[in-house]
């Protein structure tokens, strides 16, 4: 370090001469340099420029059309309307050939990084057309691959990774169903409780304090747990319900799953309508996304049995999308003038779709079959209002609801149209049968509700007035016209629901919050007829066995909670639970075992009884156990304090002698003692009457 000059050498020359000598720099002999520069000038030689610089946020599009210089204007404006939602474009650049020919791709330079990362992320291997897909890399990737090694190295072996157990809900020995209940802590904040229906009191499993903002939803088979979010939504599964994968869509609104859970569809609103986007859930990827007008709360998709694939309504058409691509079928949609609505079988890659009526040419209900657009039925239907289309479970049949008018009313200009005398068709179509045939039931009332039985050949609708309609149960028979078998006359309710597994059935009234349980095996019986006052959920369970009942707080604000009933509406248990929002039970996939292997099992279930009789009095013993364990357990706390209780009177037995003028009234015979009644008066007025 150079020395400050002081005062005490400012008179002497050789003091100033050392002051002024020059500095020597030279490395002193036989020195070896060993720091490297790196070491000395890291941080600057971190920002010095490379051949790399100012294309990280430029894309190289493969695989464009060549085309002519007349039409590359229009190429342009179809490729940049494709690439600029992933960000804002700065610069175009299409080479071209000596006659002004494209070469067949381009260079697009983004003003972020971020912004070309997600235009190679969304439109990587993008069909534009039949005959061009998309290859989209990062320009910065070329020297990246320039650098391939050419020693091929094995890569490094991974420890491995227990998964999540997605199953274990299925591997109990006694097949305990499970639910999940929620209630809203604040606003915004929802706890989640998950529990297992044992006997005699449910098990809890898991609860979860902020699990979701809303409410939660069930994959179709019971294997994840749909939670929503302000950026998106997430799904979790497993034992402990751990996240298994998180779908950034923020807004997110509602979701559904295929049937076999390989995606999910997420709908999320945007300044003109609503966003939708397909994910894969095992991974995690966007599959391919759109962009409707206005907001729906109904679901724009329509999945097949398989998840082969998907199909949206559009205008005069069908879309059919095939999976995992997601590519139009045959990559054309199918055109269907005057289209109404459309929908899935159940179990077949057939779809049933209906026309409505146009210059003088009558609806018509179709049934086509997928892939090979091959119409297999049709039903010209006339004098038609509007069709609904309802599937048995088991895709064994197929129940259009008609309603039909006798007169139309139309003003001048054709813009108003009113439908006078509505009277109502069932067209019911046997799938299973050959050639389809087709049965009609008509009825002249007004029907407020219609339901199948899931597994049996029965279907139930309610109409007539809703204060005093009547319930009737149609059987469907090959061969022959549905048959009426029961009516049940002069009943207030307006919804139907089936037990999962036929037989028996809940009517119920969700405005007033009664309910009638029916056996359809048994003459119709009604077995039970409680009531829940504003219940708005009826839910039975995967095994037809429990039903419960709620009252949400998304309706009312006091006395929420959920009830629950055996199937023949015996009561188990009442809940009231401050703020709940919705009960659920947990789905179950479809049993693994053959249809011969089932009724083997029902033909010898007698065989079974005695195992599941000494289950069921183990259970009740131990239950019984237990619950006198807790009751001596309660016996003792109120004996314990009572005693205290009574030490306590005891030691102040001075004070209220003292208090009482000396007198001992705790030994008093209340017996010999007589009641006096006094009377005086306590207030005297006077009124004068003119």
């Amino acid at each position: 370090m150079a020395k400050k000059k002081s005062e005490d050498h400012s008179g002497g020359d050789a003091n100033d001469s050392d002051y002024n000598e020059e500095p020597n720099f030279e490395d002193p002999p036989n020195f070896v340099d060993n720091i490297s520069d790196e070491d000395l000038l890291g941080d600057m030689l971190a920002q010095r420029p490379s051949e790399a610089d100012g294309v990280e946020s430029v894309v190289v599009v493969d695989n464009i059309p060549k085309v002519e210089p007349v039409r590359l204007e229009k190429l342009k404006s179809v490729i940049n309307k494709l690439f600029s939602h992933c960000g804002d474009i700065v610069n175009v650049v299409y080479p071209v050939d000596e006659e002004g020919k494209t070469k067949g791709y381009a260079f697009m330079e983004y003003k972020h990084a971020g912004m070309a990362e997600e235009a190679v992320k969304k439109l990587n291997n993008h069909r534009l057309d039949k005959n061009h897909t998309f290859a989209v890399n990062l320009f910065t990737d070329f020297q990246k691959y320039e650098n391939i090694p050419e020693k091929w190295e094995p890569p490094t072996v991974q420890s491995f990774k227990v998964q999540n157990d997605l199953y274990n809900f299925i591997n109990d020995p006694d097949a305990y169903d499970q639910y999940c209940v929620a209630a809203e802590t604040s606003q915004n904040c929802v706890q989640v409780g998950f529990w297992q229906n044992v006997l005699p009191e449910p098990n809890e499993l898991e609860t979860r304090e902020r699990f979701t903002d809303t409410f939660v939803k069930w994959s179709p088979l019971g294997t994840y747990v749909v939670t929503f979010h302000k950026p998106g939504v997430a799904i979790w599964g497993g034992s402990s319900f751990q996240k298994i994968q998180k779908f950034p869509h923020t807004g997110t609104q509602f979701v559904e799953f295929s049937p076999c859970e390989n995606y999910l569809v997420t709908y999320g609103p945007t300044p003109t309508g609503q966003k939708i986007i397909i994910w894969d859930i095992r991974t995690g990827a966007e599959k391919r996304s759109f962009v409707a007008d206005g907001m729906s709360v109904l679901s724009m998709f329509r999945w097949s049995h398989d998840d082969k694939y998907v199909g949206r309504m559009g205008d005069n058409s069908i879309h059919i999308y095939e999976t995992p691509s997601f590519y139009l079928l045959d990559l054309k949609s199918i055109k269907i003038p005057g289209i109404r609505g459309f929908s899935w079988s159940p179990t077949d890659n057939v779809i049933a779709y209906w026309v409505e009526e146009q210059n003088q040419i009558p609806a018509r209900v179709t049934l086509m079959e997928i892939p090979k657009k091959r119409e297999t039925r049709n039903k010209n239907l006339f004098h038609v209002a509007d069709c609904k289309l309802h599937w048995q479970k088991s895709g064994d049949y197929l129940c259009v609801k008609v309603d039909r008018y006798s007169k139309l009313k139309k003003d001048k200009k054709e813009l108003d149209v009113k439908f006078l005398g509505m009277f109502y068709n069932f067209e019911i179509f046997h799938m299973r049968e050959k050639e389809v045939p087709v049965d009609s039931v008509e009825i002249r009332e007004l029907i407020l509700a219609f339901a199948w039985e899931p597994i049996g050949n029965k279907f139930s609708i309610i109409h007539g007035e809703p204060n005093s309609a009547n319930v009737s149960f149609y059987e469907v028979n090959k061969g022959v016209k549905p048959s009426l078998v029961k009516r049940l006359e002069k009943k207030s309710c307006t919804h139907l629901f089936w037990s999962p597994r036929g037989q028996f059935i809940v009517m119920a009234n969700l405005t007033m919050g009664t309910f009638e349980f029916v056996d359809s095996t048994n003459d119709y019986i009604i077995s039970a007829s409680p009531d829940h006052f504003r219940a708005s959920e009826v839910e039975w369970d995967p095994t037809g066995r429990y039903v419960v009942t709620g009252v949400s707080s998304w309706k009312v604000k006091e006395d929420t909670g959920f009830n629950m009933y055996t199937f023949q509406g015996r009561i188990i248990k009442r809940t009231i639970l401050k703020n709940f929002v919705q009960f659920l039970w947990r789905p179950r996939p479809p049993t693994l075992l053959s249809e011969e292997k089932q009724k083997d099992i029902k033909k010898n279930l007698k065989k079974y009884y005695p195992a599941f009789e000494q289950k069921d009095r183990l259970r009740l013993t131990r239950a019984s156990k237990e619950l006198l364990e807790k009751r001596s357990q309660l016996r003792e706390t109120f004996m314990e304090y009572r005693n205290k209780r009574i030490g306590e009177w005891k030691e102040q037995k001075s004070r209220r002698v003292m208090l009482r003028g000396h007198v001992d009234t705790d030994n008093l015979e209340t017996e010999e003692v007589d009641e006096e009644v006094v009377e005086f008066l306590v207030k005297e007025e006077i009124t004068l009457l003119e």
